[in-house]
């Protein structure tokens, strides 16, 4: 089957369905105490003096506390009858509540203590297994993923050869992972930076350069890279059925296949904490699972409608495969979807490599997606963050197709917005000199477009449910405030530098850098095509105020394709082939 009839089914497949048919958080604001209940008081063994000093000298609150004027200080703590346990809060002026913990009334021990981020973030408290699940955050299973993608993809005869450091560098976000799961996120957050900066030099001197790495002499048979890519897949998939998570990200995308197979567009329809409660209360009395406006029993979501359309639509095959009841459902459909894209991601590397370097760049690239932790970590957490990158994934392999790239680029960049950064770089590929493969790339992009959103028209008025698209989305993606860069810890008001204009100038840089590729140089490879698109997504996911380990799915195969796909000569350019035949090969077939 010719590769542009496969596109058609695939674009087909996703783009027909629809027509057919994120946790979000800031520190809190200053807030004023409410008084506290004698009859509670009267109950408890200790006082609510007793227990604020005993949560004042624990050693981590006693650090971040002391930050603050000490006359700046708001304290109240709240005990529960039905726990037994006493709740600390700790405020400061404009800061806001600053500490937060647990104190046992019977003891007096500090069961639980959180402090800046982790106070209202609880992604940042370090919680075993949160995403993911137990399995890949072990350590044995995650040293395992990095010595087989390492011992698998190495040049083992050239140990400090450039190969081996992009490798260690792609793994070395590991160690920020490893804060990250204690809940040091002033530790974690960081260590990122570094390793982000030297990918993006990497790319943009591969795309500058032309020339992929020399080649190297294979460490390993094909068929044994092959044999292990079949291992490792079945058993990211196995892992993903026995121990993972489903967090508010892939919760969110089975609620808009819901939304939408219901006849609704998603935005502005999402379950909220307010109406009947319709389960008993959770262990901190908070109670999710209300009766909707749709008389559905739904654990709240309010902030879960924040992304394009493809993030849900993506999301129907699982639904219409296995459904989801509201309350007491495991969420499958989001694990169907997660195993779904994890899959077509191995397979459309396997047809970038195959059609651009042959049988061993198929299978090193299939592999490398394989065996990475952090892929799996997608999947295991089964978040949506393979979509968009599976989708850039098939229009680079129809790359010489300009309609086929327009429509997989506009696809994905309606997914979660950020591939929307490459369009003047795909559509002005191969040559920015000729202006009818643009106007084609155009064509493809609207259409993919107009297909996408056609689930507006769900709606009894479309232009209404255009606006609310937009009020749920770009505003809260643009504004939303994170403790997960560097980009707002000026929010904790701590003595924390505040390097917002630094983020305003890296955002000009980045459009710039976008705009500059396009056109220089006037001809493009595929090899710089890659990489500059792995440039451009590194430095999109650097200038983010919220930032997640998932999103490095997003421009691994491109950094990989750049980095693994060695040739002796300069790649050579595709102005001269005619649009829709097979391009000449990057690196000998092998």
């Amino acid at each position: 089957m010719r590769p542009a009839r496969l596109a058609a089914i695939v674009v087909g497949a996703i783009l027909l369905v629809p027509s057919a048919a994120a946790a979000s958080g800031t520190t809190t604001s200053p807030f004023t105490p409410p008084p506290v209940n004698p009859s509670l008081r009267a109950k408890a063994h200790r006082t609510e003096s007793n227990v604020v000093a005993r949560f004042l000298v624990v050693g981590k609150v006693k650090d971040w506390v002391g930050r603050y004027p000490k006359t700046s200080l708001v304290t109240q703590a709240e005990f529960d009858r039905r726990t037994g346990r006493w709740t600390v809060h700790v405020w400061s002026g404009p800061a806001g509540e600053i500490a937060e913990g647990r104190v046992d009334d019977l003891t007096g021990k500090v069961t639980e203590a959180w402090t800046g981020p982790q106070v209202a973030w609880p992604m940042a408290r370090g919680q075993t297994g949160a995403f993911g699940g137990k399995e890949i955050n072990s350590l044995p299973v995650w040293l395992t993923f990095c010595a087989i993608f390492l011992l698998g993809l190495a040049d083992l005869r050239r140990p400090f050869s450039l190969r081996n450091l992009d490798l260690v560098a792609l793994l070395s976000f590991s160690v920020s992972l490893w804060f990250f799961n204690r809940g040091l996120i002033f530790t974690s957050v960081p260590l990122l930076y570094p390793v982000f900066a030297y990918l993006i030099a990497r790319s943009v001197f591969v795309g500058i350069r032309g020339r992929a790495a020399p080649a190297t002499v294979p460490v390993w048979p094909i068929w044994v890279l092959a044999a292990a890519t079949v291992f490792v897949g079945g058993f990211r998939i196995g892992l993903n059925l026995a121990d993972s998570n489903v967090i508010d990200v892939g919760y969110s995308g089975v609620i808009g296949a819901q939304r939408i197979a219901s006849g609704q567009a998603p935005w502005g329809r999402f379950p909220i904490e307010a109406g009947k409660p319709c389960a008993a209360p959770e262990a901190d009395g908070r109670q999710p699972y209300r009766i909707q406006a749709n008389g559905r029993c739904e654990a709240s979501n309010p902030n879960g409608d924040t992304y394009g359309p493809v993030a849900y639509e993506a999301y129907l095959p699982g639904y219409a495969a296995i459904g989801w009841k509201g309350k007491g459902d495991d969420l499958d459909a989001a694990r169907f979807t997660s195993i779904l894209f994890d899959v077509l991601a191995v397979l459309g590397l396997a047809l970038v490599g195959l059609r651009f370097g042959g049988r061993r760049l198929a299978v090193t690239l299939a592999f490398a997606w394989a065996a990475y932790p952090f892929t799996q970590y997608v999947s295991s957490s089964n978040t949506n963050d393979a979509i968009q990158p599976v989708l850039l994934i098939f229009g680079f392999w129809l790359a010489t197709s300009p309609p086929a790239r327009g429509a997989f680029g506009a696809l994905a960049g309606w997914t979660k917005f950020g591939p929307l950064l490459l369009a003047p770089l795909w559509a002005t590929y191969p040559d920015a000199r000729r202006l009818r493969p643009a106007l084609l790339y155009a064509a493809g992009f609207v259409v993919a477009t107009t297909c996408a959103f056609s689930i507006l028209l769900l709606e009894p008025n479309p232009l209404h449910a255009a606006r609310v698209f937009y009020d749920r989305t770009i505003p809260h993606q643009i504004g939303r405030a994170s403790p997960f860069s560097l980009w707002d810890w000026r929010q904790y008001h701590a003595g924390l530098p505040d390097l917002n204009v630094l983020q305003y100038v890296l955002e000009g840089l980045l459009v710039a850098g976008a705009l500059l590729v396009a056109f220089l140089p006037r001809r493009k490879s595929p090899l710089q095509l890659a990489a500059f698109s792995a440039a451009l997504l590194l430095g999109f996911e650097v200038v983010l105020t919220h930032w997640f380990y998932a999103y490095l799915a997003w421009f691994f195969p491109f950094f990989v394709f750049a980095a693994l796909a060695p040739a002796r000569e300069p790649a050579p350019a595709e102005a001269t082939e005619p649009y829709g035949r097979p391009a000449r090969e990057l690196v000998a077939a092998g």
